[in-house]
């Protein structure tokens, strides 16, 4: 294998949303850093819907994740205004309102629930705040998105907001290039290691050295597990999302939030994306199916009969790196001093992506992060 004349503090391997956040924050804190990235066809930066309101989430029973996920999106605001100091490019992040709504017996159910938790945390000083969920009428949520049919029950949530992965991704690029960020788009082959420690990457047969590396690899992170004596336990779950012209002012639309895990994003050139399926056991195929279709299309119609005239823009596929417990894979790999992983973030990637970024380029950087991140360190497994 060829030594390579380059030699960088820190690697970040994989140039999605969480790899490219792990990079920018390295490199802007000083760290001479290289991403690599071979833009696989299906990850999920380049898919996902970007809805970012933890706070009204479904899965807010589940301490951990709630209140690392209303951190990270908190951080948005913070981390937005220093990437529109640092690039002049689109950063795709917008407030939005979110609609959550039911619409038969059944689902008003799991409404109430869910409001009923909120409740709950707005007694105990917890987010949301106090006054940002309202409960409406159906003739109130269609003021707000015109297409929705007739709802059971529904509340908006004044704080949430939406990210286009794809877009915020590539303003963390230029940001961390305006910093010195190196990037290069090839294959990491495997890393190099010397006993117990991590010495680069091999790429196209050539050694690049490090002090440390961060894999960040989305659904395929798993790849360098046994190297590491680890088992990264994240799979692709493949998600399939549809994009909808229509003929109308879409701008300021609100989020729809669904149940039977669908969704509705609104952007501001008429465009509505609707999503997603959750395939888990598709395996490495980043597809779009006739079930998968049919199954986006049906929740369509269902939530929003006003969007049946809607012409189709694209279909994107994303495959999400669902981890074996739905948390995400963050930190140092116990044994391999100077090996990092920043992985498994599942359908909330673009919620927890960058947040997660900054963590693992703190402790790259040698800060105390150990007590935020030690919920979800691979040693769990």
């Amino acid at each position: 294998m060829t030594e390579r004349d380059e030699a960088y503090e820190a690697i970040v391997v994989g140039g999605g949303i969480v790899g490219a956040s792990t990079a920018y924050h390295l490199t802007r804190e000083g760290v001479d850093t290289l991403l690599v990235d071979r833009r696989d066809e299906g990850r999920a930066t380049d898919a996902g819907a970007g809805i970012l309101s933890a706070a009204t989430s479904s899965r807010g029973s589940d301490s951990v994740w709630f209140d690392f996920a209303t951190t990270a999106v908190d951080y948005y605001d913070e981390l937005v205004a220093a990437l529109e100091a640092a690039q002049d490019g689109p950063h795709g992040y917008a407030k939005r309102g979110l609609l959550n709504v039911a619409f038969d017996a059944e689902e008003a159910e799991q409404y109430d629930e869910v409001l009923d938790r909120i409740r709950e945390r707005q007694a105990s000083g917890e987010p949301p705040a106090e006054g940002t969920v309202h409960e409406l009428t159906t003739a109130e949520a269609r003021e707000r998105f015109p297409p929705l049919g007739e709802t059971e029950r529904a509340f908006y949530y004044d704080d949430a907001a939406r990210v286009d992965g794809q877009t915020f991704e590539g303003a963390l690029r230029r940001a961390g290039e305006a910093h010195g960020l190196d990037t290069l788009e090839a294959s990491v082959e495997s890393l190099v290691l010397d006993g117990g420690e991590v010495r680069g990457v091999a790429v196209d047969g050539n050694e690049i050295a490090a002090d440390a590396v961060v894999v960040a690899g989305g659904a395929w992170s798993n790849a360098f597990g046994a190297q590491l004596g680890v088992e990264i336990p994240v799979e692709p779950q493949r998600g399939q999302i549809v994009h909808l012209d229509l003929d109308a002012d879409t701008e300021g639309w609100p989020i729809v939030s669904p149940y039977r895990h669908k969704y509705m994003v609104s952007w501001d050139d008429g465009r509505v994306a609707v999503g997603a399926t959750r395939e888990t056991g598709a395996g490495f195929q980043p597809k779009t199916t006739v079930e998968g279709l049919h199954d986006v299309f049906g929740e369509v119609l269902r939530v929003a009969p006003g969007l049946a005239d809607a012409s189709l823009r694209e279909v994107r596929v994303g495959l999400r790196p669902l981890a074996e417990d739905g948390l995400p894979v963050l930190g140092e790999v116990p044994g391999v001093d100077g090996a990092f992983l920043a992985a498994g973030h599942g359908p909330t990637g673009l919620q927890l992506g960058p947040y997660s970024g900054k963590l693992v380029a703190d402790a790259v950087r040698g800060e105390d992060v150990a007590g935020e991140l030690e919920p979800f360190g691979v040693e769990r497994f």
